[in-house]
C-alpha cells in the first residue's frame, strides 16, 4: 500500500486492539450488484435468477452498509460494477468519507464511464488480468478483452489514476503463465501493484474442473516466486500472505475481517460461500460460527486460499512482530 494508507490502516487495527475488539472488519466487499456483461467460466456470480440480476444497490444502502461496519477499505465488485449507472456518485460518496476505495472490473466499460471519476489518494481501480492475451481471453469466454483491458489501463494510468490488478490462476497455470503475466503487469503495463489468487471453487461456476489444490497452489507460487521475480514484483500483499501461498507458514481463516455485502445483506461467511445472509453488520458478526470454516473445519474450504480469508490473518500477524513488521516496510 502506499504509506499513508499503510499508516493509517495499521493505526485503525492498533485502535481496535487497545480497545479489546475481538473482530473488526479491514475491508468490505462491496456487491451493488450481480449482472455482469461477460460470462467466465470459473465464476458463479451470473447465476442468479434474471429478476435478482436486474437489481442494483440504491447508493444510500450501499454507503450505509459501508459506515455501519467502519471499515477504512471497500472493493466494489458484483457483477460488473460499472454496470451501476450510479457507480460514479457512489464511489464519489465514499471518496468523501475518506474510504480507501478498489473498483473491481474487466476494464470494458471503463471508456465510457472513466469520465464520471477524478483521480485521488482514496481510489483505485481493480483490473482483473487472468493471464496474456490468449489465456485471458479463453478464461472469460470472449475474444478481444485482454486488449480492451490492457488499453483502458493505459488510459487511466495516463488521467493519473491508481491502476492495480488482480490475477485468478487455475490448475491449466504454469509456473511459467505467472510469471509471464506478472512480468507483463509489473514491467510493461507497470501498475501500480498487483494481487494474485488461486481460483476458489464456486459451487455454480460452469467450470468445476480446472480450480487449485493446496498443494498445486503453493508448488506453482513457490516456482514462479524463484529467482527474485517475488522481491521484484510490485504486489499489493504483505509478505506472510505471500509466504502462506508457497506453503512456507499456515494460518487461520479470518473471512470475519473482510465481510461480504450484497443485494441479500451481510453474507455468511464471506463472499466466495453464501451460508445464508445478516441484517446487520452486528447480527453478522456475533451470530455467525466463525470457527466452523476454513480450512480443516469445513470441506467447502479444504482447498481455499482467496486473499479474502486469509489476507487479513497475515496482517493481524505481521503487526504482532517487529521483525514481519519491518519486514512488510521493507518489502513496500
Amino acid at each position: 500500500m502506499p504509506l499513508r494508507q499503510s499508516i493509517r490502516i495499521g493505526a485503525y487495527i492498533l485502535g481496535r486492539r487497545l480497545r479489546r475488539v475481538r473482530r473488526f472488519p479491514l475491508l468490505v466487499e462491496l456487491e451493488p450488484l450481480f449482472a455482469c456483461n461477460l460470462a467466465c467460466a470459473g465464476c458463479g456470480k451470473i447465476q442468479h435468477p434474471a429478476d435478482v440480476l436486474r437489481r442494483r444497490m440504491p447508493v444510500e444502502q450501499a454507503v450505509a452498509a459501508v459506515e455501519e461496519c467502519g471499515a477504512p477499505m471497500v472493493s466494489i465488485a458484483g457483477g460488473e460494477p460499472l454496470l451501476h449507472p450510479q457507480i460514479g456518485r457512489m464511489v464519489r460518496e465514499l471518496v468523501a468519507r475518506k474510504k480507501y476505495v478498489f473498483l473491481c472490473t474487466n476494464a470494458l466499460l471503463i471508456p465510457r464511464k472513466i469520465d464520471q471519476f477524478e483521480p485521488s489518494p482514496y481510489f483505485a481501480w481493480t483490473v482483473h488480468i487472468d493471464g496474456l492475451r490468449e489465456r485471458h481471453d479463453a478464461s472469460v469466454c470472449r475474444k478481444g478483452v485482454f486488449d480492451q483491458a490492457v488499453a483502458a489501463v493505459k488510459e487511466c494510468r495516463r488521467r493519473g489514476f491508481r491502476v492495480t490488478t488482480n490475477t485468478t490462476f487455475f490448475s491449466t497455470d504454469s509456473p511459467r503463465t505467472v510469471v509471464d503475466v506478472l512480468n507483463y503487469l509489473n514491467d510493461d503495463l507497470a501498475v501500480d501493484q498487483m494481487m494474485i489468487s488461486p481460483a476458489y471453487a464456486y459451487e455454480k461456476a460452469p467450470d468445476q474442473e480446472h480450480f487449485l489444490g493446496v498443494e498445486e497452489t503453493t508448488r506453482l507460487f513457490r516456482e514462479a516466486f524463484g529467482d527474485g521475480n517475488r522481491r521484484r514484483w510490485r504486489f499489493n500483499h504483505s509478505p506472510m500472505f505471500l509466504d502462506f501461498l508457497e506453503g512456507r507458514i499456515d494460518f487461520p481463516c479470518t473471512a470475519w475481517a473482510i465481510p461480504s455485502y450484497s443485494l441479500f445483506g451481510w453474507q455468511r461467511p464471506c463472499y466466495l460461500m453464501a451460508d445464508g445472509y445478516a441484517r446487520t453488520y452486528r447480527e453478522l458478526v456475533e451470530e455467525t460460527d466463525w470457527d466452523s470454516y476454513g480450512r480443516g473445519n469445513d470441506p467447502r474450504c479444504a482447498n481455499c486460499m482467496a486473499h479474502c480469508g486469509y489476507e487479513p490473518t497475515a496482517v493481524f500477524a505481521t503487526l504482532s512482530s517487529l521483525k514481519e513488521t519491518l519486514r512488510a516496510v521493507r518489502s513496500g
